[in-house]
């Protein structure tokens, strides 16, 4: 009897036990599928370097006849270096302006020291003088550098696109930061993309530019005086070891002519084209001993420079201001100097 009883208890616990393991095996209920979150908008980034351009915007519209008082040739010239990433985006962008005035007494005759090499606003700093006339309290080259990085991430169209209020942003993160006009950099920031080049492995791009008013004349005789005022600009690309990436020049060519009379005979709203702009209309190529046009020389000195250090193409053999370099004797006879003491500006301030 003992020993059925204990095969009807053994009988019991086991199916105790194996009920208890059944109901611990049972799965989890799949809860309902839900969506995913959607992620927080944020801000687009900007990807590496696809393309870097430079353009210039160039006026003349503030120069003055001796009539108004002191006769004077002024040359602004806007300029903007920058990269794009492969989809159009603003890596990184450089902006400056040379605003350059050659000066007349009342017989028409230099006032200006035209040994004297111009400086840029950036170049000028705190000696521009606009802090102090400023609602903000900020010099130019400090509203200029909050204006390059609200552009950071942003298309050319977007920059476009920002609101502006007599032609000063009206973008809530730039009313305390940015209120100089600013439709001329955004002008030549459109040029920029327009004219772009492709480059690989850049990582930053500098702006550099050399300013002379060396071949401004006084007036003699029947011939009235002029001011010019040449800013050679060079955009250029660097790669994570210093060599270069590609590299854009192009030059200003601004000449101010006065009559006799010391009144400005130029179309004052024009547009003035730079070198790069004119083409075969600059006119070189009849004169050039290699039948090449400016353009085509300026190319193809920039092409040299791809794939060479600072340092390696400050080395450039050159004889009498003419490059000497092999590789460059049949397609560059344009003296070089201003171009290079741009490039070395350019690659020394690269960001």
């Amino acid at each position: 009897m003992k020993k059925i009883l204990s095969i009807v208890m053994s009988t019991v616990l086991a199916f105790s036990v194996l009920a208890g393991c059944a109901k611990t095996e049972t799965p989890a209920e799949t809860p309902a599928e839900t969506p995913a979150e959607t992620p927080a908008e944020t801000p687009a980034e900007a990807g590496s370097i696809a393309k870097v351009g430079l353009g210039l915007v160039t006026s003349i519209g503030k120069s003055k006849d001796l009539a108004e008082g002191a006769a004077t040739g002024q040359v602004d010239t806007v300029m903007v270096a920058a990269g794009f990433d492969a989809d159009g985006k603003i890596v990184s962008v450089s902006i400056d302006t040379a605003q350059d005035k050659v000066g007349f007494d009342d017989k028409m005759q230099l006032t200006s020291d035209t040994a004297v090499a111009g400086k840029t606003k950036i170049e000028l700093g705190d000696e521009y003088g606009m802090k102090a006339a400023s609602k903000i309290g900020k010099e130019w080259f400090e509203q200029i550098a909050a204006f390059e990085a609200w552009m950071i991430g942003k298309t050319v169209d977007e920059v476009k696109g920002m609101k502006l209020v007599e032609t000063v942003p009206d973008e809530e993160d730039l009313k305390t930061t940015v209120t100089i006009k600013v439709e001329g950099y955004i002008a030549a920031l459109e040029k920029a993309y327009a004219n772009a080049i492709e480059v690989e492995g850049a990582e930053k791009v500098g702006l550099g530019a050399e300013v002379s008013i060396a071949k401004s004349k006084s007036a003699e005789g029947e011939n009235g005086a002029l001011a010019q005022v040449d800013t050679t600009v060079v955009a250029t690309a660097l790669k994570a070891d210093g060599t270069v990436a590609g590299t854009v020049i192009d030059v200003a060519q601004t000449k101010v002519a006065f009559d006799k009379d010391g009144k400005v005979t130029n179309d004052k709203a024009a547009a003035i084209k730079s070198k790069v702009e004119l083409g075969d209309e600059y006119g070189m190529k009849p004169a050039s001993k290699i039948g090449k046009e400016w353009f085509e020389q300026a190319l193809e000195l920039a092409n040299w420079m791809k794939g060479k250090t600072a340092d390696e193409v400050a080395g450039m053999k050159i004889t009498e201001g003419v490059p000497a370099e092999e590789d460059l004797t049949s397609t560059v006879s344009i003296k070089v100097a201003g171009y290079m003491a741009a490039f070395a500006e350019a690659a020394e301030n690269a960001k």
